[in-house]
Parts: structure tokens; C-alpha cells; sequence
């Protein structure tokens, strides 16, 4: 009991602490000046790019490059595969050597046997070990870049800053010099929302540096810098101006009376204008509106969750207006109360319409949830089946396609046959 009081009483600050081993353990929290504390804040601001700009001198610029490719051609390790260059360990230590201090990080044996493949000469490609030390220094340049960009310096870029980001980038993407200035906001907005549709599911309103760099997203971005960027790969790529500008005219042409929002009646003419009115409904319910009526952004998050309905964020947007009991998962109640809906645009339409206890059996038979009463999220993610499953209750023009998939399949073979012949 005397021994528990004393170091009670050193812990608690009653006595002198005589241990030196506290002295000895370093301080890992540092308090953020206050916003009042302006100096303090200036200095933390020049203090990061201080550091920034010492970082962005540890990498190697375009001669240094060039040098190292020199070194490695130079020091090629006989018999070549086809024309592919390799180097075996011992010549790829001695470029190390010779690459100069900047290059050390990448001379490793570890990276070596990253790249290490199938070779009988225990070689590794020198395109390949190029491309990643290449890819290692896009990587921290990026890193450098965005960070400039991260006003709270916590390693996380705000909706604003990203903004600002791409705001910045647009005059270095050749693909995007046709686009009006004055659309800059729209392009800007179209572009920050996929990022953060799919980067922040929880909506904190910010997204770790890490995870953009992690994710693909950048590098569909910076696909624009390419000045032969192909009309495939643009019509396919979210950050193209066609793309761009294909998603902002559809939310022109949608908004019949011009006030710059859609109302429910306007977005279901949206797509093949056969979504359901319950589900539309959810739509208005459960997301971001003003007097009822959607703006740009959160229609950007409807058209993201339809066009990606494989992916677990577009799934989760979907999912969440399904669970209309906001349990957590979905049951027959809720499944019949959406295909109801389906049943009655069939009628509408002249259609037969389908029984609800087949359509329930086939979902479930494709999602194969744990609990056999109960289709959670992370079920319908898992069955790979959650794009089928979410369009069949939720659009007529899905729900009939897949109820005739087969005579699709069946005279999509037949045009073909009738084309080669």
C-alpha cells in the first residue's frame, strides 16, 4: 500500500518524479494554433513548406533520370529476351553505386526481388525497375503537390481544397483547352464529386491525400495531359470535357423550367425515363435538397451511384434508399414494397405483369445472403450480383431486360451470325 501511494502520488504529480526513463520518451502530440494565433499559424505554414520544398529536392528531376537510364543500358546483363534489356544483381549494386545518394532508396534487394520474375538468369527487366522508380517519383511529386494544397496540414484534402487543386491543374490538361471558361466551376464541381462520392462514403467532407493517391481516379485525370487521348477513351473517362459536358446537358435538359434544380417530376425523365415513383420518392427523401428540389451537386451523386452500380459506394447510395425501415438490411417487406411499384408501370404499359414471389426467390437465389430472411449490404457487395438486384426493383427498363435476357442473348447471336454470313 506505501509503494502503490508513492508512485500514485509521482503519477498524479504529487511528488518529484526521480525515474529518468520519462525523460527519455518523445513528445508525440503537438497542439494546432487557435485561429487567433496567427503567428503561430504563419509559422506552421512556412514551417510545412520548408519541408515540402526539401522533400521536392530529394527527388530526381528529368536529368538525373536520364542518367540513370544511361547507367542501367550501360550496365546490361547479357543474353537479351527479345529486345528486352535485364541486369542481374551484381551489375544492378553497381549502378547503385554510381547513380549517386538520391538513387540509394531504390537500389535495394528488396526491390530486386519485387521485380524479380522467372528468368533462368536470376535477372530483372530494366524497363520494368525504370517504370516503377518512374512511378515512385510521380507518386511523391503528386504527394508534394497535394499536399500544398492541404491548408489543415493533417494529411487530408477538404472539398475546397481539391477545388482549388484541380481548379490549378486545368490549364496543364491539353484535352480540357476547348472548354469556356465560364463552365470552369461546373467542370470543377463534376470532377471533385467522383472523388468524393467514392473516396468519402461516410461524408466526413474530407479525403486523406493517401487514399486519392491509392485510388485511379488521379491518373484518369492526368490521362487529359495526353494530347492523342483517344475518343474511346474519352467518352469513357468521368474527367473528359465530353464527359463533362455530357452530364451537365442532361442536367440542362432535365431541368424544364430553367431555376437551375430538378424536382421530382423533372429527374424521372432522367435515363430511359422508367424509373419507378416510389423510388424516386426515396431519392427526394433521403438526399440533400432544397425546398424539395435537387441541385447540381447532389444530382452529380445520383448519376455517379446509376452509371456505377457494380461498385461498393454506388451500392451503399442504392441500398440506403431501399432499407426504407433504415434497419439495415432488406426483407420481403421491403423488396415488395419497391417491385409493386415495377408491377404497376406494367399494367400501365400494357405488360403481364410478374409475380412478386418469383422475382423474391430469384434475388435471393442470386445474393445468397448469410441470414436467409435478410439481404444486407455487405451481401449484396459479396454476390457480385447488386447491380442486377438494385435494377430490377428500381427501373422497368432494367426489370425487362433482365426478364428477356435470354431472346436478347439469343438475337444478338443471330445479327452476328447474319454478319459474318
Amino acid at each position: 500500500m506505501g509503494l502503490f501511494t508513492k508512485y500514485y502520488s509521482e503519477w498524479k504529480g504529487g511528488g518529484k518524479n526521480t525515474n529518468e526513463f520519462y525523460k527519455t520518451i518523445p513528445r508525440f502530440y503537438y497542439r494546432l494554433p487557435a485561429e487567433d494565433e496567427v503567428l503561430l499559424q504563419k509559422l506552421r505554414e512556412e514551417s510545412r513548406a520548408v519541408f515540402l520544398q526539401r522533400k521536392s529536392r530529394e527527388l530526381l528531376d528529368n536529368e538525373e533520370l536520364q542518367n540513370l537510364w544511361f547507367l542501367l543500358d550501360k550496365h546490361q546483363t547479357p543474353p537479351m529476351i527479345g529486345e528486352e534489356a535485364m541486369i542481374n544483381y551484381e551489375n544492378f549494386l553497381k549502378v547503385g553505386e554510381k547513380a549517386g545518394p538520391k538513387c540509394k532508396q531504390f537500389f535495394t534487394a528488396k526491390v530486386f526481388a519485387k521485380l524479380l520474375h522467372t528468368d533462368s538468369y536470376g535477372r530483372i527487366s530494366i524497363m520494368q525497375f525504370f517504370n516503377y522508380v518512374m512511378r515512385k517519383v510521380w507518386l511523391h511529386q503528386t504527394r508534394i503537390g497535394l499536399s500544398l494544397y492541404d491548408v489543415a496540414g493533417q494529411g487530408y484534402l477538404r472539398e475546397s481544397d481539391l477545388e482549388n487543386y484541380i481548379l490549378e491543374l486545368i490549364p496543364t490538361l491539353p484535352q480540357l483547352d476547348g472548354l469556356e471558361k465560364s463552365f470552369y466551376s461546373f467542370y470543377v464541381c463534376t470532377a471533385v464529386r467522383k472523388f468524393f462520392f467514392f473516396l468519402d462514403p461516410l461524408r466526413t467532407g474530407k479525403i486523406k491525400i493517401q487514399d486519392i493517391l491509392a485510388c485511379s481516379f488521379l491518373d484518369d485525370l492526368l490521362e487529359l495531359r495526353d494530347e492523342e487521348l483517344s475518343k474511346e477513351s474519352q467518352e469513357t473517362n468521368w474527367f473528359s470535357a465530353p464527359s463533362a459536358l455530357r452530364v451537365y446537358g442532361q442536367y440542362l435538359n432535365l431541368d424544364k423550367d430553367h431555376n437551375g434544380m430538378l424536382s421530382k417530376e423533372e429527374l424521372s425523365r432522367y435515363g430511359t425515363a422508367t424509373m419507378t415513383n416510389v423510388f424516386l420518392d426515396r431519392v427526394f427523401q433521403e438526399c440533400l435538397t432544397y425546398d424539395g428540389e435537387m441541385d447540381y451537386k447532389t444530382y452529380l451523386d445520383f448519376v455517379l451511384a446509376l452509371e456505377n452500380r457494380k461498385e461498393p459506394a454506388a451500392l451503399q447510395y442504392i441500398f440506403k434508399l431501399l432499407d426504407i425501415e433504415n434497419k439495415g438490411y432488406l426483407n420481403v417487406f421491403s423488396l415488395n414494397y419497391f417491385f409493386r411499384a415495377i408491377q404497376e408501370l406494367m399494367k400501365i404499359h400494357g405488360q403481364d405483369p410478374v409475380s412478386f414471389q418469383d422475382v423474391k426467390d430469384e434475388i435471393f437465389d442470386m445474393v445468397k445472403p448469410k441470414d436467409p430472411l435478410k439481404i444486407s449490404l455487405q451481401d449484396l457487395i459479396n454476390s457480385n450480383q447488386g447491380d442486377t438486384v438494385t435494377t430490377i426493383l428500381i427501373d422497368l427498363n432494367g426489370f425487362w431486360t433482365y426478364e428477356n435476357r435470354e431472346a436478347l442473348v439469343a438475337n444478338d447471336e443471330n445479327s452476328a451470325d447474319l454478319d459474318d454470313t
